[in-house]
């Protein structure tokens, strides 16, 4: 029991900015959290070493989300409300509001890993180092694949532009 409980002190709040970078929601990643470190409790003889521990934790996490995602997408979701805080002109909040429409489109084509990589950098404000290390690759291939993403996305929008 103390080990889970060490595994837990080091690699908790890696495992919520996973999950908040994935759904962007502080109490979903929260539950996701604790999910994650009671289904790895149950199933830690399923750990080989064959890689770091925190990654394997997120990958446990990662199936929650899948799960979560696939379970909920059925459900009616709550619109949000039109109103934008800043009192801003209503021609001004519909460019804003088509402007993050295209940039969110633009992310949702990215294939994977890259989607998952951008979503991680900007929501979960991971490092490319800690990207690197969840996702098993390395810093310079974080760097890299973010730069393209980037890219990627202008080109996307200026195309739609």
């Amino acid at each position: 029991m103390q080990e889970i409980e060490k595994a837990y002190i080091l690699h908790a709040k890696d495992v919520y900015r996973y999950l908040l970078s994935l759904s962007h929601s502080e109490d979903l990643a929260e539950e996701l959290t604790q999910e994650t470190f009671f289904r790895a409790m149950k199933t830690i003889d399923n750990y080989d070493g064959s890689c770091k521990l925190s990654v394997w934790l997120c990958q446990i996490s990662k199936h929650l989300w899948y799960q979560w995602a696939a379970k909920n997408s059925r459900r009616k979701r709550e619109s949000l409300t039109d109103e934008l805080p800043g009192g801003q002109s209503p021609e001004a909040s519909a460019v804003l509001r088509g402007e993050k429409t295209a940039l969110y489109k633009a992310i949702h084509a990215l294939p994977e890993p890259m989607r998952e990589l951008v979503h991680m950098r900007l929501t979960g404000e991971f490092s490319f180092a800690e990207i690197g290390g969840i996702l098993g690759v390395s810093e310079t291939w974080a760097r890299t694949t973010f730069y393209r993403a980037k890219q990627k996305i202008i080109e996307s929008m200026e195309e739609k532009s």
